[in-house]
């Protein structure tokens, strides 16, 4: 039997994804063993990928939004907001997974934390389109994965403007923020949205090729 024809079906409106290419296992407890381990590996992925950094003030260019957005679309919309879940929680128990192996709770005084959170509805977001086969196809993979970019910012440049202008009384314009939190940031956005257009349709591609092999 093909991997893909060996995986489960997908609910009504939506397609399987690339996790779902694994043969799943026929008992529940198994089933749900292996989604915690595709969860604990994309907040893993995740972390890695915080390591590459761009130090800029008050938020750094870092590789998270890459790994948000693969994990997100590898593992599908409630497991990639898992693994994002996790990625955070680790983080602010202590484990050095955030930027510069870093993580403690006092992260969430800091000026980027916004966008740890915002990370989380941004896997929701990629696993989305991912589960409408958006994925499989570098232009529409582009379009999805850039919308899935902007998610960030949505919860990153309030949560920055609280701590800078209200905890640390900074009294930053709105047009300040923007150039701290948002400028520097849309043209690596496109660029990471980009890659993984590429990665996540290269990947249905050579399951695809495989598949054919099997048949």
């Amino acid at each position: 039997m093909s991997s893909i024809a060996a995986a489960p079906a997908a609910s009504a409106g939506t397609r399987r994804v690339l996790a779902d290419v694994i043969a799943r296992p026929s008992s529940r407890a198994r089933a749900f063993a292996l989604d915690a381990g595709l969860v604990i590996a994309g907040a893993t992925i995740v972390a890695l990928l915080a390591q590459i950094e761009i130090p800029l003030w008050p938020v750094p260019i870092t590789g998270q939004t890459l790994g948000v957005i693969v994990v997100g679309a590898a593992l599908g919309a409630w497991r990639g907001a898992a693994a994002l879940t996790t990625y955070m929680l680790v983080g602010l128990a202590g484990l050095p997974v955030f930027a510069g192996f870093t993580g403690t709770l006092a992260a969430v005084g800091k000026p980027s934390f916004g966008f740890v959170i915002g990370f989380i509805f941004s896997a929701f977001v990629a696993g989305w389109f991912a589960e409408r086969a958006w994925d499989r196809r570098p232009a529409l993979a582009f379009v999805g994965f850039a919308l899935a970019s902007i998610v960030p910012f949505l919860f990153g440049i309030p949560y920055m403007a609280f701590i800078l202008n209200v905890v640390m009384g900074l009294d930053l314009s709105f047009g300040e923020l923007l150039q701290a939190g948002l400028l520097p940031f849309i043209v690596g956005g496109l660029i990471k949205a980009g890659l993984a257009a590429a990665i996540i349709p290269g990947a249905w591609a050579l399951v695809r090729k495989v598949d054919k092999t099997k048949d």
